[in-house]
């Protein structure tokens, strides 16, 4: 009889608990306040010489996380100076031309080849009406002659090479120094845009998250050495099947409220997008319950100034 009894009593207090939860209101959708993750890294390896921020710590735009040590950049940058110097020095030195010394050089010698040009000719004249009358030998006046040509073609080069040091270096030789000199400026700049780097700024205003690396250690390309969530970016998402995605469309208002505040603010449903085939609720008959895609609710509050202040990941209520 004892065990009857208790029987009935069980049966009884399950009965009333599912005439309770039958009786209450079903409980709101739950989902998550997310926020787009922001990635800092480096685009030249170097060591962590300081970091100025701590994980949690806010940040504005601009600021200062961290800074690299990399000196063989700094050995390349004194390398791309001298370079970037002597390039510059020799266009200036093509747009220049001659200087005035190199110029008196060259009317020396023009004045000393001149001379010598004008007694050789003299001396072919004198042994050319001696050679008529046959006062000295052939010989003779063929040694004078080539005398007379080797005078000649040195003061016409002397003569050439002063007009061209009065007229300017040419245009190609110009060109070519201009072009090693911007060679030289973009080498230049390249290291410089590379110690740049090594100072690491926040791209947006950001609440740090994680920091992978410890003050000496290696950060390499490209590897995050910073991440953080961006101010702005809240975005509130709920995973609900297709019974439930009713009047949920692009455009749709609701109030979203936190689960442990009761803090309440407007959203707008920014997208309803299926989820992979995997996430489908399957039945077991589908005779008499047919199965349900899963759908992910993407909403934007309204006022993103209200909602700066949730916790990220915390999880919050739909309200229609």
């Amino acid at each position: 009889m004892k065990t009857i009894r208790n029987s009935g009593i069980f049966i009884l207090m399950l009965s009333l608990a599912a005439c309770g939860t039958g009786s209450g209101k079903q409980a709101p959708p739950s989902g998550k306040l997310k926020r787009d993750l922001v990635y800092v890294s480096g685009k030249v390896p170097g060591r962590v010489e300081i970091l100025k921020v701590r994980e949690g710590e806010h940040v504005k735009k601009g600021d200062t996380l961290a800074i690299l040590s990399v000196p063989e950049a700094e050995a390349k940058l004194a390398q791309a100076e001298g370079a970037r110097l002597s390039a510059d020095a020799q266009y200036q030195m093509t747009l220049n031309g001659a200087t005035e010394n190199q110029l008196k050089q060259l009317d020396a010698k023009y004045a000393g080849l001149e001379e010598q040009y004008h007694f050789a000719e003299k001396s072919l004249n004198r042994l050319s009406a001696m050679l008529k009358d046959s006062l000295i030998s052939r010989q003779r006046y063929d040694e004078a002659f080539a005398r007379y040509q080797g005078a000649k073609a040195q003061f016409d080069a002397v003569k050439a090479e002063q007009a061209e040091a009065r007229s300017g270096v040419r245009y190609e030789s110009k060109e070519m120094a201009l072009g090693q000199k911007k060679r030289a400026l973009g080498a230049y700049q390249e290291v410089q845009t590379a110690l740049q780097e090594r100072i690491l700024i926040a791209p947006c205003d950001m609440t740090v998250e994680t920091i992978s690396l410890h003050v000496g250690e290696l950060l390499l390309p490209g590897y995050s050495l910073i991440s953080g969530y961006m101010d702005g970016s809240e975005s509130f998402r709920f995973t609900l099947p297709e019974s439930e995605v009713k009047g949920l469309q692009n455009g749709t208002l609701c109030t979203v409220k936190t689960a442990f505040d009761n803090k309440e603010l407007k959203a707008e449903v920014v997208a309803v997008r299926a989820l992979a085939k995997y996430a489908d609720i399957s039945s077991t008959r589908p005779e008499a319950a047919p199965g349900q895609s899963v759908f992910e609710i993407v909403l934007e509050p309204q006022d993103t100034a209200a909602s700066n202040s949730w916790i990220t990941n915390s999880t919050v209520y739909l309200i229609r």
